[in-house]
């Protein structure tokens, strides 16, 4: 009786690329175009009307990026848990509780409570839906990830819209309401999600050694942790500092500018990078957003407002996108987790550097928050100094396989077969 072949394990592959694009910016939509920020152009509202001080307020954000780091870390510890449908889905029944618990109740503590728990959800929503697209759609062009990074943009634009219309026909009340449908038909959207696909045994090919790539890594993570600290105090006091010097509309009319300049800023920065190295991009993207959470500061008026949240919406997604993709490019061990770790440990910073400033208002907040970008820039220089800009494996692999010019070895390795089965670089 013959055996039977043993089958090699197959992971299902995804019907339609851009049904999964869509379903992950959805996701993205939700846990952090709504989750995360809509907090931001209601902070002015429940300041108002709710009694919330500057400081209070700053507390209340920290609160939710501390989550978001408790999330990050789930990321890192259990890379596992990430992976099953269920720890998304679960993810976003939560964020949609949150949002709807912030309107019943004017308990500073249960506010904290609730953008803890909210911030816990954002950030597995934001691995799981990260690494499901840079997992399934490694062999796509690449420009769509891109469109799935859009939904971070195009939900701070959608929630935007929806408080900006309501500030002048109701409360605050019933714009964390509103938020609360909106994240629930979000999520709706995003429930069939596939997560990223589990670790395969190494291949021959790639079974060779990569380069230390430690180097890299860490300019990148120092640079995209202080690229947390300096974007979220723009992320989170910029409407209320355009509101201090120009009419209540026109803070929520920037942050739905923030959201339309970000929709489409992560595929135009991946559009770039196929002409332009990756840390270069990094270095002017952090230069611009820099210039943009300055100008504020700088010159007073509707025009420099609306200047200032189209460089912040245009720059700080594609910011992540390049980071996140560098690191999956750099192939460093949970490179999305760390990242998002340090990013997210970085937004804790930030409103806590700037509260002794909030009492003289939130321009002195603004320019810190553009030095540290500033300074985040001189990392993302440093990770410029000799970049693999092959892929690691690809770039060990072709010194590995490939006879030495000087050499008349003639090897029996097929080194281009090789060479061409390693995973499309992006």
């Amino acid at each position: 009786m013959k055996a039977r072949p043993e089958r090699i394990p197959v992971h299902p592959t995804i019907r339609s690329p851009w049904m999964h694009v869509a379903q992950a910016a959805a996701a993205l939509a939700a846990g952090m175009g709504v989750g995360r920020f809509v907090y931001t152009p209601i902070l002015p509202l429940m300041t108002a009307q709710a009694g919330l001080s500057a400081e209070a307020g700053a507390n209340v954000a920290t609160a939710n990026y501390v989550g978001y780091l408790v999330g990050a870390l789930i990321g890192i510890l259990a890379p596992g848990l990430v992976r099953f449908p269920a720890a998304n889905r679960t993810a976003l029944v939560l964020l949609v509780i949150t949002l709807a618990g912030m309107p019943l109740t004017h308990s500073i503590t249960v506010w904290l409570l609730l953008r803890l728990l909210a911030g816990i959800a954002s950030a597995i929503v934001f691995v799981v839906a990260v690494s499901s697209l840079l997992s399934h759609l490694r062999d796509h062009p690449i420009h769509l990830p891109g469109w799935g990074f859009s939904g971070v943009g195009a939900g701070i634009a959608l929630s935007g819209v929806l408080v900006l219309i309501l500030r002048s026909v109701s409360d605050w009340r019933a714009a964390w309401w509103a938020a609360a449908i909106l994240a629930a038909v979000l999520a709706a959207g995003a429930w069939t999600l596939r997560p990223e696909l589990p670790p395969t045994p190494a291949t021959t090919a790639t079974s060779v050694r990569a380069p230390r790539t430690r180097r890299w890594f860490t300019a990148l993570f120092v640079s995209y942790t202080l690229e947390g600290i300096g974007y979220i105090i723009a992320g989170t006091f910029l409407v209320a500092a355009i509101d201090q010097t120009a009419p209540g509309w026109i803070g929520s009319g920037a942050w739905v500018l923030v959201g339309l300049a970000a929709a489409p800023s992560a595929v135009l920065w991946a559009w770039l990078g196929r002409r332009w190295s990756r840390p270069d991009l990094l270095l002017v993207a952090l230069v611009v957003q820099a210039v943009g959470i300055a100008l504020p500061t700088l010159v007073d008026g509707v025009a420099a407002a609306l200047v200032a949240a189209f460089l912040f919406g245009a720059t700080f997604l594609g910011i992540s996108s390049i980071a996140l993709a560098t690191g999956t490019h750099l192939r460093f061990p949970r490179s999305v987790a760390l990242l998002t770790g340090g990013y997210s440990a970085g937004q804790i910073l930030g409103p806590l550097v700037v509260t002794p400033l909030l009492h003289h208002g939130y321009h002195q907040a603004l320019l810190l928050g553009a030095v540290v970008v500033a300074v985040a820039a001189l990392g993302a220089g440093a990770l410029r100094v000799g970049f693999p800009h092959h892929a690691p494996d690809e770039q060990r692999l072709r010194t590995a396989v490939m006879p030495h010019p000087t050499s008349q070895h003639t090897g029996s390795i097929d080194s281009d077969h090789l060479i061409r089965s390693l995973p499309a670089r992006r």
